[in-house]
């Protein structure tokens, strides 16, 4: 587990925030700009000594009272939203600056990362003609190259444009599935943190609102992310079946299983779904004569009004709700004509799924020149 906690004042801004999250995966801080995410993060670097602080990475106390390892001892790799490479070295030898850091055995070579952000092609190319996104892929290197126990992420895909983002995320998302270092990401974007995060940390003014596994928290009635414009729900499970003539795969997850375009990879493998809120329909009976190819029961758990004219259901997947989460947003005068209630049983009309990591599986990089 990671066990942080961190108080004081910074100027007029109070900070009391903590948490407790699993040594695995991608967690997300997330919330508004000022909320403090930053200064979390600077604290579990070390780079900010806050008054009141306390922190534990598995068995190791990084700080707790007058205890404070200095970031230069604690195994850290840390990505800025801005790549800082150094301009006047090749990307080669940004990446190996890296290497030079660590002492002792690798448990990351630097196969496996140049394999993983594909960046073989640019390994001679000088620093100032890389794009965004390659800076960036060059960064995380760098910093997986110094072989963390921990790898914090400031908003690292902020300062690209939409296209560098896309270039990017894929290979987040293979660094996600192949290596085990867990990873603590800030963003202020929900639609990165929906295709990345396992756990979510939501942050307001300072403390920390809500913890817990992302496809909860998403679909928690307490929190403002139910009323988002456009919420949706996250659905992970393993490809169960292939239809080649179709170009459509099949999906377990909790509560049934969702047809969802493309030939999504071998039996077993684990996908992310996205689901829209305002993508999912609901009826008392199974559609007939439709397009409509998921089409699963679901219990209402309850509902919320997010406007005047609309509602937005909580659902659990399954003749039994003990599924997995799902959200519709309805109109208002629709559920009232269908007079629905919590603890109903309906069927859940799903007019679009969408992979949350549609292009998680990237060819193999070129051979990595030797160092």
């Amino acid at each position: 587990m990671i066990e942080a906690a961190f108080s004081g004042r910074l100027g007029s801004f109070a900070l009391d925030a903590a948490f407790r999250v699993p040594a695995r995966g991608i967690t997300a801080l997330f919330g508004p700009s000022g909320c403090g995410k930053t200064t979390v993060l600077r604290g579990i670097a070390g780079l900010m000594r806050l008054p009141g602080g306390r922190l534990r990475v598995n068995e190791e106390v990084w700080q707790d009272g007058r205890r404070f390892v200095p970031p230069h001892r604690r195994a850290i790799g840390y990505v800025f939203q801005e790549a800082s490479l150094f301009p006047h070295l090749s990307v080669q030898s940004n990446l190996t600056f890296g290497l030079r850091r660590h002492r002792g055995p690798a448990q990351i070579g630097l196969e496996e990362v140049v394999d993983l952000l594909g960046i073989a092609p640019l390994f001679d190319r000088p620093v100032p003609l890389l794009s965004g996104g390659e800076r960036q892929r060059v960064a995380i290197g760098r910093a997986l190259l110094s072989q963390p126990r921990l790898l914090l992420m400031d908003e690292p895909l902020s300062a690209l444009d939409r296209m560098s983002k896309d270039e990017i995320l894929p290979y987040l998302e293979r660094l996600h599935a192949s290596l085990s270092i867990p990873v603590i990401y800030i963003s202020h974007d929900i639609a990165e943190v929906e295709r990345l995060a396992d756990t979510l940390v939501l942050m307001e003014a300072g403390r920390v609102r809500a913890q817990g596994p992302l496809a909860e928290l998403l679909a928690d009635p307490a929190l403002p992310l139910i009323h988002m414009p456009e919420p949706a729900a996250v659905l992970e499970g393993a490809v169960i079946g292939t239809d080649p003539d179709y170009g459509l795969s099949e999906i377990s997850v909790p509560g049934g299983s969702l047809v969802v375009p493309g030939n999504l990879g071998p039996l077993g493998m684990r996908r992310r779904v996205r689901v829209p809120a305002s993508d999912v329909s609901l009826g008392r009976h199974a559609p007939a004569d439709t397009t409509i190819l998921n089409a699963l029961p679901a219990r209402i758990e309850g509902a919320e009004q997010t406007s005047d004219h609309q509602v937005t259901v909580r659902l659990r997947l399954g003749e039994d709700g003990h599924g997995a989460a799902l959200l519709a947003r309805v109109s208002r005068k629709s559920w009232d004509r269908l007079a629905l209630r919590a603890g109903e049983t309906v069927v859940a009309r799903l007019k679009a799924v969408s992979l949350a990591d549609p292009a998680r599986d990237i060819a193999p990089s070129e051979p990595v020149p030797p160092p």
